[in-house]
């Protein structure tokens, strides 16, 4: 595992220590196969990698329920549009952060995280309210494409 993944892990580990939660072995690697993957995974791609990384067999039921930790240890967002799953960009930081927002790219499926202000979040929920409508997740997810396709896009309608 590379020294940035282990130590992703320690301090996921120690998160889960403070709140008194316990990050198995198991759990552990569930994270390890999202943290080394490049674009988000579903629950079954989660297994197929798992098998293949760690030589052992997982029932996705299973999966989801260490997923849904990981999730409420703030470890790990669900992607609700994808019904997938990506580790947290903030995952080793010690401060606090913003609502999460994510750019997904259409084309290659990478994911980029960063964070709404909260006042614009607030604001967007007392709009929201207002209709009489109760938010249930405040995570938006915007769909386009990415930098790095935008210039494929670019390069191939313009052949030198």
């Amino acid at each position: 595992m590379p020294a940035d993944i282990d130590q992703i892990i320690k301090k996921s580990q120690e998160s889960c220590a403070s709140t008194g939660a316990k990050l198995t072995s198991k759990r552990k690697n569930v994270l390890t196969v999202l943290l080394t993957s490049s674009t988000p995974l579903s629950a079954y791609e989660v297994v197929e990698r798992y098998k293949k990384q760690f030589n052992e067999s997982l029932p996705v039921m299973s999966v989801y329920r260490m997923l849904d930790f990981l999730i409420q240890e703030k470890l790990v967002h669900k992607l609700e549009t994808a019904g997938q799953y990506v580790t947290c960009a903030h995952i080793a930081c010690d401060h606090q952060h913003e609502s999460p927002q994510f750019l997904i790219c259409d084309r290659c499926h990478a994911v980029k995280e960063i964070g709404i202000k909260k006042q614009i979040m607030a604001e967007l929920e007392h709009s929201i309210q207002s209709t009489g409508f109760t938010l249930m997740h405040n995570q938006l997810e915007l769909h386009g494409l990415c930098e790095r396709c935008q210039n494929k896009t670019e390069s191939s309608a313009n052949p030198v």
